[in-house]
């Protein structure tokens, strides 16, 4: 029997004949088998690769066969835009099996939630914010809206689970368990990651069913077209892409918001049909830009990374990058939006604006070709979500009893790495704070923690996230999108300027108070803020960056500009000996110490030497100091750090690494300082540093 004929006939039917499919791809055979013995997995395939059908089909099988009844199936993904996309192909699925889909996050109306809430469908597309909603809503019963549960589908999962959201994720999929009361099958849906059995212990860690990877060979062999070119300013990136592909469509990746609109306006002057996408565009705006672009053919579309989570816009022709990501990871997502039509094969084109960009995309490349992709890695000790959990479960539970969390979600993998004494201090420690508080043993949210997280009922506890300070923009009655605070900033030149959907705009009036500002048209460039995090690089690409200066040949794919680029920034850099760091230092007593190394290694060096000099600066490429008091002590306390074990070394946490942690407020200091010092572990980069040694030193003439 061939793994396609043990799906539920009613399902063969339909995938030959109202799909019209003459078989199924590698993933999609090698998943029924595990899928339909209730295993869970993680299915691995490029974008485009067949991943949801791949879990759908058997999930659609199992739902047959087994006569599952109520809401039992979650479909859970990291955007609403990938939501709204999916939808309609599942919501046909389920059409042709007599089954229902329906969608919940936070853009759908009201009537249509308390339509899933009195008739549950078969499966349900939405957030893990919604479901925290759904949990500790009054309005909903939970215990009857889960109690049918039996499987969930997670797409994109290592966009959960490398940071704080995948913990609150498995944690509410923990109480979703106890409200089923059986193990939800879970099947988490990934591009290629450089570590997919931790991704299967992290998605199923304390389940009792097995969980495998499935990564069947790839499908095809064919080299993808990368090249990487030198243009050396945003308007001469756009002149490229309007002059380069015309008749095509272009979706063009650029890791700025700012950027962004500042392309698109650029591109629009040099008559390009131009669309954008980034995540502070209202909805209308956002989907009715995707919408025309997935219609159109000679057109470009500028978007940050929102466009990079299989969003459907249609068929590409090609994929232009703005500089450089930080990940090979985010390289293969934005890659793999091409080559999906048959006989057309994968593309990405670089232009690079700045120079230390243009090494990096040199770099990602080359670690790509060796076949690297970063691992992932959730953070250690989620003490802050824990906190959150107590606080919410005491909303869905209407007060709870301290002994009974754990039985909601201590087999959490995260939670389960705090020993049950911290579990229990942080319980005792947001009573006494009055985060909490408590009647006859009865937990529930306190005055301190209503303050903090009840306005609006409790929206600030349902995402883990913190969020900057916004303001809506408004044309008319028309939502334009939102942008940073900053960007009102007080003017004597006169109204403040802006740029929002790449046009302009001049500020008529702002409500400070409802946080909202009334724009009209301008033909004068304005410029939008939004703050965001700087990415600092991890230890394998700052040592990639040293491989691509220290080697004599020219990878392939780099134009002729680029090219010229690459020697002369080798030719700068040729102190650079391989497997060795180096000081160098200047006759007016400034240093630098080449070490390649990502900026939180070199954070804590800062912090060591910091009384070497009156000034200390770490970067991702080497720490600088200005006016060294001494060459001699600084070389010596440099070679006795490196003769160390690196224990004396540690991050300074200020309060820009606490305001990551959102509950931070319901942790004791010392919790606090222990999360923290997890999180920010250079140990394993330092081993590797001190193996190289200082061995070369420098005096620039």
């Amino acid at each position: 029997m061939s793994e396609f004929d043990k799906l539920h006939p009613a399902v063969q039917h339909h995938i030959v004949n109202s799909l019209g499919w003459s078989g199924l791809r590698p993933l999609q055979e090698a998943t029924i088998g595990p899928v339909l013995n209730g295993e869970h997995a993680i299915l691995l395939a490029p974008t485009a690769g067949g991943k949801t059908e791949a879990a759908s089909f058997p999930i659609f099988s199992r739902m047959l066969s087994e006569n599952w009844q109520g809401l039992s199936v979650l479909y859970i993904c990291p955007i609403k835009a990938l939501l709204n996309n999916l939808e309609q192909r599942l919501s046909h699925y389920g059409h042709l099996l007599g089954r229902t889909v329906a969608l919940w996050h936070g853009d759908i109306r009201t009537s249509r939630k308390e339509k899933i809430i009195s008739s549950p469908p078969d499966i349900l597309l939405t957030t893990p914010e919604s479901l925290e909603v759904m949990l500790v809503s009054s309005k909903v019963d939970h215990q009857q809206l889960f109690a049918d549960v039996r499987s969930v589908i997670i797409d994109e999962v290592h966009a959960f689970a490398g940071d704080d959201r995948g913990w609150h994720l498995l944690a509410v999929l923990e109480r979703i368990c106890v409200l089923a009361g059986r193990e939800l099958q879970r099947l988490g849906l990934s591009a290629t990651v450089g570590n997919p059995e931790l991704l299967c212990d992290w998605l199923a860690g304390n389940c009792e069913a097995h969980c495998s990877v499935i990564n069947p060979p790839a499908e095809s062999n064919i080299i993808p077209d990368v090249q990487v070119d030198w243009v050396g300013s945003l308007r001469n990136a756009a002149i490229v892409i309007s002059r380069l592909h015309k008749g095509e469509k272009r979706l063009v990746f650029v890791d700025s918001r700012s950027k962004v609109e500042e392309l698109a306006v650029e591109l629009r002057s040099l008559g390009v049909s131009t669309f954008i996408s980034h995540s502070s565009l209202s909805l209308e705006e956002r989907r009715s830009a995707e919408e025309a672009f997935s219609q159109s053919r000679d057109c470009v579309i500028v978007a940050t990374s929102t466009l990079e989570l299989g969003i459907d816009v249609g068929d590409l022709d090609r994929v232009i990058q703005i500089d450089a990501p930080y990940t090979v990871a985010s390289f293969l997502q934005r890659i793999g939006r091409t080559g999906r039509r048959h006989g057309s094969s994968r593309n990405c084109l670089f232009l690079a604006t700045k120079e230390d960009a243009f090494l990096r995309a040199v770099a990602l490349l080359n670690l790509w070709r060796d076949g690297y992709v970063e691992p992932i890695e959730p953070p250690p000790r989620p003490s802050h979500i824990y906190a959150q959990q107590i606080m919410a479960l005491s909303l869905q539970q209407g007060g709870i009893v301290a002994p009974e969390i754990d039985g909601w979600v201590s087999r959490m993998p995260g939670f389960s790495t705090i020993s049950e004494n911290d579990r229990a201090e942080i319980v005792r420690f947001m009573l006494d704070a009055g985060i909490l508080h408590s009647d006859q043993g009865v937990i529930g949210i306190g005055s301190t923690g209503e303050r903090s997280f009840g306005p609006k009922n409790f929206m600030e506890l349902f995402s883990v996230f913190t969020t900057p300070p916004m303001v809506k923009v408004f044309w008319g009655k028309q939502e334009l999108g939102e942008v940073h605070q900053l960007t009102f900033a007080v003017r004597d030149e006169g109204p403040s300027l802006l740029t929002l959907g790449g046009r302009s705009w001049q500020t008529k009036y702002v409500d400070w108070g409802r946080k909202k500002a009334y724009v009209e048209p301008s033909e004068v460039r304005g410029r939008s803020q939004w703050v965001s995090d700087v990415q600092p690089m991890q230890y394998e690409l700052c040592r990639a960056l040293a491989d691509v200066l220290m080697r004599e040949d020219i990878p392939e794919g780099i134009s002729s500009r680029g090219q010229s680029l690459l020697s002369e920034m080798r030719e700068s850099y040729d102190w650079l000996e391989l497997g060795k760091t180096t000081l160098i230092m200047d006759e007016d007593k400034n240093a630098s110490w080449w070490n390649f190394s990502g900026k939180l290694l070199n954070s804590a060096i800062q912090q060591s030497l910091a009384d070497q000099a009156d000034k200390v600066i770490a970067g991702n490429m080497c720490v600088e100091f200005k006016h060294v008091y001494s060459m001699d002590e600084l070389v010596r306390a440099i070679t006795e750090i490196l003769a160390g074990d690196g224990k004396s070394l540690s991050v300074a946490i200020d309060e820009d690494f606490v305001q990551e942690l959102k509950f931070s407020e319901c942790l004791s200091q010392l919790e606090v300082n222990r999360e923290l010092a997890c999180r920010f572990s250079i140990e394993k980069d330092f081993s590797r540093v001190s193996e190289m040694g200082l061995s070369v030193i420098k005096i620039v003439e």
